[in-house]
């Protein structure tokens, strides 16, 4: 099992969650709600209003999400998910957890430090450096850009 740490839109209530929660790709438990110790640039870009998580740690906001406990079938369709290692890398990142449902040998103490996995775009557009930056997305926000799934799963 593996730890990762969602920020965009596979969190709950947000439009790719039902990924997260369909048992044929594999299974994930929420464990918490955290914040990423480092800051990052969290950015929507494309013409489909894609969250990036930019990889220039130290610059912008410190990032809110959740962490899940994934199964390695999973993890795998997290990284075809998410094209990796094409679009996004997957690394390990630290967080401050916040709050959580888990129970015993998964539970974490708010204001512990975790680690887990991220998603985090490596390459992208220098304008996007320049686009406001969030500490936690929602696809329904008031910054009025409606997430479109692409069909094609090409980001641009």
């Amino acid at each position: 099992m593996a730890r990762v740490f969602v920020y965009g839109t596979l969190k709950k209530g947000q439009p790719n969650y039902f990924r997260m929660m369909d048992p044929t790709n594999g299974q994930a438990e929420f464990l918490s709600r955290a914040r990423t110790i480092e800051p990052y640039p969290l950015v929507i870009a494309t013409k489909y209003n894609i969250p990036f998580l930019l990889n220039v740690p130290g610059t912008g906001q410190r990032i809110y999400g959740e962490i899940y406990r994934v199964d390695q079938k999973m993890l795998k369709f997290l990284d075809d998910f998410e094209h990796c290692p094409q679009w996004y890398q997957r690394t390990v990142v630290q967080l401050e957890v916040q709050d959580g449902d888990a129970e015993g040998e998964n539970s974490s103490k708010p204001g512990s430090i975790e680690e887990a996995f991220m998603y985090r775009k490596a390459t992208y557009e220098p304008e996007w450096l320049q686009k406001p930056t969030y500490e936690s997305y929602d696809a329904y926000g008031d910054h009025r850009l409606k997430y479109v799934f692409p069909e094609d799963r090409s980001p641009e």
